[in-house]
C-alpha cells in the first residue's frame, strides 16, 4: 500500500503543486453470485420450482456479502486489521468484502451511491448533505457527540499571529465543502459573533489543505483527526480551537438498497463493528498500535490521535439522537449548506433498531 500520510508531509521550505497531491479511492466492484444446478425436468412445473430454487439460492449469496468501505482511520479499518469482524459474521454465512482507503468522506459517500460500498463511517455532516443531494443513503448507527474530545480543530501555522478566532477576520480558512470543517468554522464563526461573510472560505480537500496551509496559500485550517496531531507534532502547526461549540455525531451510513435487501447482514455487520469499538475503548495500546500500522505514523502521533479521539462507542440511534440529528439537518439548510430539507426519521435505515432508549 502506497503510503498516503508520508506522501504528504510537506515541509515549510519545499514547494508543491497541485498536480502532486494523492487521492486513494479504490473499490471492490461486483458481487459473487454463483446458480444452482438444476436437474432434467419433466414438466413445466417441475421445471418453475428449479429455477425458483435457483433464484432464491442467488439472491441468499447476494444478500449474505457485505462491502465495507473505509477512511484512513476510525473503526472499519482497525475492525479489518483485527479481523475479529471476518470471523464473527461468517459463522453467520456472512462474507465481508472491503473497498478503500478513501481519502475523505465524499469519496467514501460516492462509492455508497455508485454501489461499489455497502456501509463506511463518516461523520455526520457529509452524511446529511449527502443524503440532502439525493444520494441513496441511511444512518445505521452512530456515535453520539463527545463534548471533551479533541478530535476536530482549526488549525494555524506555528509562526501564524492569529491565536484566537476573531483573528481568522479577513483571513482565509481551508475547509471541505459541506463537511465537518466548514461545520466546526461557521459553528466557531457564530459562538464568537464572527459574520461568516468575514471569513474567507477555501474549499479543499485535506489533500489540498495540509500543504496549502504549510505553503501559506490558506491562513487556517479546521480539520480533524488523524490530520491535526499529524499537523502539530511534524508541521509545528498550533490549534486556535480547543472543545467543538457544537459536538457532531459520528454515522456509519449505510446504502439504502443494502439496508432493505439484506437488513439481517447489515445489522450484524453494524453490531460487530459497535463490539469492536468496545474492545478498543478497553485497549487503547492496541488502537494506537493499529494506527501506526494502517496511517503507517509514529507511536506518538498515534497516541496523541487515540487520546484526542477517544472512545469509539456505535450504538443505533434513539429519539433524541434523532431529533438531534434533525436539528443539525435544518441548521445547515438555514445556512445553506445543503439545497432541502432532510427528514431524519425517514434518514434512519429500516432495520428495526430506533426505539427510545
Amino acid at each position: 500500500m502506497v503510503n498516503y500520510f508520508t506522501k504528504h508531509r510537506f515541509m515549510h521550505k519545499q514547494k508543491y503543486s497541485a498536480s502532486k497531491i494523492f487521492a486513494v479511492a479504490t473499490s471492490f466492484l461486483g458481487l459473487m453470485v454463483s446458480g444452482c444446478s438444476q436437474q432434467t425436468a419433466t414438466n413445466a412445473a417441475a421445471n418453475s420450482d428449479s429455477s425458483s430454487t435457483t433464484l432464491t439460492t442467488k439472491t441468499t449469496e447476494k444478500n449474505n456479502v457485505i462491502r465495507l468501505g473505509y477512511q484512513k482511520g476510525g473503526i472499519i479499518p482497525i475492525a479489518r486489521q483485527r479481523g475479529e469482524l471476518e470471523r464473527q459474521l461468517a459463522t453467520q454465512n456472512i462474507k465481508v468484502e472491503w473497498s478503500g482507503p478513501f481519502d475523505r468522506c465524499a469519496t467514501l459517500l460516492s462509492s455508497l451511491n455508485g454501489n461499489r460500498t455497502d456501509i463506511g463511517g463518516c461523520g455526520d455532516i457529509p452524511t446529511i448533505s449527502g443524503i440532502a443531494a439525493g444520494q441513496p443513503l441511511c444512518i445505521g448507527s452512530i456515535q453520539r457527540p463527545r463534548p471533551n474530545s479533541l478530535g476536530s480543530a482549526i488549525l494555524v501555522r506555528g509562526d501564524s499571529p492569529i491565536r484566537k478566532p476573531t483573528d481568522l477576520i479577513g483571513k482565509k480558512v481551508a475547509v471541505n465543502q459541506g463537511g465537518a470543517g466548514e461545520y466546526l468554522l461557521l459553528k466557531v464563526l457564530e459562538k464568537e459573533n464572527i459574520p461568516k461573510e468575514k471569513v474567507q472560505r477555501v474549499y479543499l480537500s485535506p489533500n489540498d489543505a495540509a500543504p496549502a496551509l504549510y505553503q501559506s496559500s490558506v491562513d487556517g485550517w479546521a480539520v480533524w483527526e488523524p490530520y491535526i496531531s499529524i499537523a502539530e507534532l511534524e508541521h509545528k502547526a498550533r490549534r486556535i480551537t480547543t472543545t467543538h461549540p457544537a459536538p457532531t455525531y459520528g454515522i456509519l451510513v449505510v446504502r439504502s438498497d443494502a439496508a432493505k435487501d439484506s437488513p439481517v447482514a447489515v445489522k450484524a455487520a453494524l453490531t460487530g463493528l459497535s463490539q469492536d469499538g468496545e474492545w478498543l475503548n478497553q485497549n487503547t495500546k492496541a488502537a494506537s498500535d493499529f494506527l501506526v500500522k494502517e496511517l503507517k505514523i509514529s507511536d506518538a502521533v498515534a497516541k496523541q490521535v487515540t487520546k484526542n479521539r477517544g472512545s469509539e462507542s456505535y450504538v443505533f440511534p434513539n429519539a433524541q439522537d434523532v431529533a438531534n440529528l434533525q436539528k443539525t439537518a435544518d441548521w445547515l439548510l438555514e445556512q445553506k449548506i445543503i439545497p432541502q430539507r432532510v427528514d431524519v426519521v425517514k434518514a434512519v435505515c429500516p432495520l428495526g433498531t430506533t426505539a427510545a432508549r
